[in-house]
């Protein structure tokens, strides 16, 4: 797996379970790109969905994708304050141009201050039975809920209170 270079423009593509495109954001500019992070953003991408309709961002969101840990994370740059979208899904690959992932449905939303949802468990439920997601996957995707809601609770990573600030100065950089 190699490693973005920051300032590249990639793609982000989600997946689902059974191997079909899921959603894809047109471009991602690189602010942080190691072994194990990538740290991006982008405003106003346009966004494919897997039924070929389109649609654009509406405002800066920086996005938090980490090797080892089974979710993603979009803080969305919003005038009432930041909300943050984390996707419960596989770690990242990336392959040189995009980076990639399994979308596992379950997602939840944090709000400015800092109360959260858990998300469309109904259709997790649906797709882990028509799509047989394994035990072992279960297990790691509901685990990883549970740390998620503790990074959230902490502020810890991307949660914490100066990070979206940070990171979308420096992609106001490259935007010239």
């Amino acid at each position: 797996m190699g490693v973005p270079i920051e300032g590249a423009p990639i793609q982000i593509h989600s997946y689902k379970h059974n191997g079909h495109i899921h959603r894809i954001w047109d471009e991602t500019t690189v602010l942080k790109g190691t072994q194990t992070l990538i740290i991006g953003a982008n405003d106003r991408t346009l966004v494919t969905e897997s039924d070929g309709r389109t649609w654009v961002t509406r405002e800066p969101a920086i996005c938090y994708f980490h090797s080892q840990y089974w979710f993603n994370v979009i803080g969305m740059i919003r005038e009432d304050g930041i909300y943050y979208y984390c996707n419960i899904s596989s770690p990242y690959i990336f392959d040189g141009d995009s980076i990639k992932y399994i979308d596992y449905d379950l997602d939840i939303k944090v709000f400015p201050d800092m109360t959260f949802n858990l998300l469309d468990e109904d259709e997790y439920e649906r797709h882990r039975k028509e799509m047989k997601y394994p035990d072992v996957i279960d297990q790691i995707l509901k685990k990883n809920v549970e740390k998620l809601i503790r990074w959230i609770r902490q502020r810890k990573g991307p949660f914490s209170p100066d990070f979206i600030d940070i990171w979308y100065e420096r992609y106001l950089t490259y935007r010239g």
